[in-house]
């Protein structure tokens, strides 16, 4: 099977390599062409030097996979392919597009006869060699025609078609929401064992113990007892968390849903704190307690 892939970075560059490993024949293009042409002569991909020169160089049905930033820039390429696809071709966005984007686009395309797919992909960069978690959203025979693709993408079973255009990038958007409360659990359970200083408690040993028969290990603890490992302390690391587009999101459709999900909406509240964004907050609360108690104001330093 032959493809287009946009978008050769982390991602992008490591599902190349996943495709050619299975001999599936990827035509790429990049922002930058010195990595197209780089990852084109380690792999064998075509290197293609424009989205256009991409199309041309695709048979009927063309099959183009957007691995690029949601948003704009998504939506940018998506419009530039509408104008170069023929009825019939197929759009697949790999993004972490908001669904609701990823339904629009979908009609959108759907009346100029061209098929769209909203791919949500989990792995990271370790999916070059477990495989990506993928899934998938879309009108069955265009998820028909690229089964190849997801199969040699995926792990056995680590695919699924979970609906109709939108749902792919919804349950994707889910499966972010629940990340974000598994690795808030995971850090302040850490934390209250380190700031139990009498016990002196070994950290790496507690999460390297727990992935072996607890009701808690996973590969985020698997992550964890890694780099607990190496150094415990953390004193290098800046207390800073950086919150995708899909943790609000997830919150933002609970409260549209009316359905609760307060451990997912603390852990993203949590995220806005370590960014400094809970400062002066903190500040109208120590100037409250001064107000009616007398407190102590400490001076900034």
């Amino acid at each position: 099977m032959k493809m287009g892939l946009v978008g050769l970075g982390k991602m992008g560059g490591n599902m190349a390599r996943r495709l050619r490993r299975h001999d599936v024949e990827v035509v790429g293009v990049n922002r930058s062409a010195d990595v197209t042409h780089e990852l084109a002569a380690e792999t064998g991909m075509v290197a293609a030097e424009s989205v256009e020169a991409m199309v041309v160089a695709l048979p009927a049905p063309r099959v183009v996979w957007l691995m690029l930033p949601a948003g704009e820039t998504t939506e940018q390429h998506i419009d530039e392919l509408a104008d170069l696809l023929d009825a019939g071709d197929i759009i697949v966005d790999g993004a972490n597009s908001w669904y609701k984007d990823s339904m629009r686009r979908a009609q959108a395309l759907a009346d100029r006869g061209i098929a769209f797919v909203d791919a949500g992909v989990s792995g990271g960069i370790w999916g070059l060699e477990n495989g990506y978690a993928l899934m998938v959203g879309g009108d069955s025979q265009p998820v028909a025609h690229i089964t190849p693709l997801l199969k040699a993408l995926a792990p056995d079973n680590g695919w699924l078609h979970c609906g109709p255009c939108g749902s792919g990038h919804y349950v994707k958007m889910i499966h972010n929401g629940i990340e974000y409360g598994m690795m808030q659990a995971y850090a302040e359970g850490f934390a209250l064992m380190r700031a139990r200083e009498d016990f002196n408690l070994d950290l790496a040993a507690v999460a390297e113990s727990w992935r072996h028969g607890s009701v808690v290990r996973s590969w985020l603890l698997d992550l964890t007892a890694d780099f607990l490992a190496n150094d415990q302390s953390l004193e290098g690391v800046e207390s800073y968390v950086a919150d995708s587009g899909e943790g609000r999101w997830t919150v933002l459709e609970s409260v549209e849903q009316g359905v609760p999900a307060p451990v997912m909406s603390l852990a993203l509240m949590m995220r806005f704190a370590s960014q400094g964004k809970n400062d002066f907050s903190d500040k109208m609360l120590a100037m409250m307690r001064k107000g009616f108690g007398g407190h102590a104001v400490k001076p900034k330093e």
